[in-house]
């Protein structure tokens, strides 16, 4: 008789940050990948890029950005826990700031350290 292995495969979401990255002066191109406009996001001169579990936390950070600095949205995703947002490089790394303090302090998560290409 044959021995089969069972293997049992669940996914247990941690809250934590897991990405806090500032992209200053992006190429145009890089806006129009990532469905963007330019012309509209020229005037910004930062991408700020996160990743957080449980996802739906999503929608709680990107208000935490918008109120925290004159930065815009440009992608929230509630299903994989993505959040882009656009602004000057003060702007995008105070939202930045504001969520990760905001997340460890108010709501025990895990964050990263913010990191910049």
């Amino acid at each position: 008789m044959e021995n089969k292995q069972r293997i049992i495969q669940e996914l247990v979401p941690g809250k934590q940050i897991t990405l806090a990255h500032i992209i200053a002066n992006p190429d145009d191109i890089l806006y129009e990948k990532l469905g963007l406009n330019p012309a509209v996001e020229h005037s910004h001169s930062a991408i700020g890029v996160l990743t957080i579990s449980p996802a739906e936390t999503a929608i709680i950070i990107a208000d935490i950005a918008m109120k925290s600095s004159g930065v815009e949205l440009g992608f929230v995703d509630r299903f994989s826990g993505s959040l882009i947002v656009t602004g000057t490089v003060s702007q995008v790394e105070a939202a930045i700031q504001a969520i990760l303090l905001y997340t460890e302090d108010t709501l025990g998560y895990t964050v990263c350290k913010i990191t910049r290409t």
